[in-house]
């Protein structure tokens, strides 16, 4: 990575990560980000199913059952997210229940500009996960992964002290130990099958992809002056103790 894209990388990643943090700490935004976070954990479980699914398909044992791992862990995470926001008596919008756009396009809530500027220039048939490049979904995701491994600690770190948000901390950082662990298998998975620098230079590709991506969702958020999209609504009151809940869903 040249020293250009590193100190776009930094300049980006503490604007998203201040934005991200200062919405979490407010109790009127945080939550659309509980609720945003929820929603992106769920929807990679298909998708790393289906990719588990093709790589037992192809005979790659090791990674088929490292994708069905993170794909469970995906799913874990979604809960946690979920049982933060049943705490604050909230819940993730039903996207089924509002009204459809006149162009008949998705809710804006559902699209997301930083993944339309990371993936710029792949057809969503090549998404597809029987389709997708093994060596491109491996780098890319690693990518995403090892940064919100560090992210989620930032997160962690900036919430205050009361019972409920020491309870989410400890969730984050249980969150992040995962997603670091995501970010190493994913490497290991192209170092198997390109040689080193081949990979080194892929991650440099993708590096700038991210960096780009960010830079264009920081002017957006600029712009709206760091507000969110609003992805919660009211919910039902909690019957179990949020703190045991939590436990439960870290120690899965």
């Amino acid at each position: 990575m040249n020293l250009l894209t590193q100190a776009l990388h930094l300049l980006g990643s503490g604007a998203t990560a201040f934005i991200t943090a200062r919405s979490l700490r407010d109790p009127k935004t945080r939550p659309d980000v509980l609720a945003g976070f929820q929603m992106a954990e769920a929807g990679a479980v298909p998708f790393l199913e289906a990719l588990s699914q093709r790589a037992a398909a192809e005979g790659d044992d090791w990674l088929a059952e490292r994708l069905l791992r993170h794909a469970n862990d995906e799913r874990r995470h979604s809960q946690i997210f979920a049982q933060a926001l049943k705490q604050l008596n909230k819940q993730l919008i039903d996207f089924k229940t509002l009204p459809k756009a006149a162009d008949g396009k998705p809710d804006a809530r559902q699209r997301s500009p930083f993944f339309e500027a990371y993936y710029e220039g792949y057809a969503k048939a090549d998404m597809a996960p029987d389709k997708i490049d093994w060596v491109m979904v491996m780098i890319s995701t690693h990518i995403l992964e090892l940064d919100a491994a560090k992210d989620f600690v930032r997160m962690a770190e900036i919430l205050p002290d009361d019972p409920a948000s020491l309870s989410l901390k400890k969730a984050l950082l249980s969150i992040a130990s995962d997603e670091k662990r995501h970010a190493a298998y994913l490497l290991e998975a192209a170092q198997r099958r390109l040689p080193y620098a081949e990979v080194n230079g892929l991650v440099d590709h993708w590096r700038e992809r991210k960096v780009n991506a960010l830079m264009a969702m920081v002017g957006g958020l600029l712009s709206r002056q760091g507000a969110t999209p609003s992805l919660a609504r009211d919910g039902v009151p909690v019957e179990m103790s949020q703190a045991e809940e939590t436990r439960e869903l870290i120690a899965a």
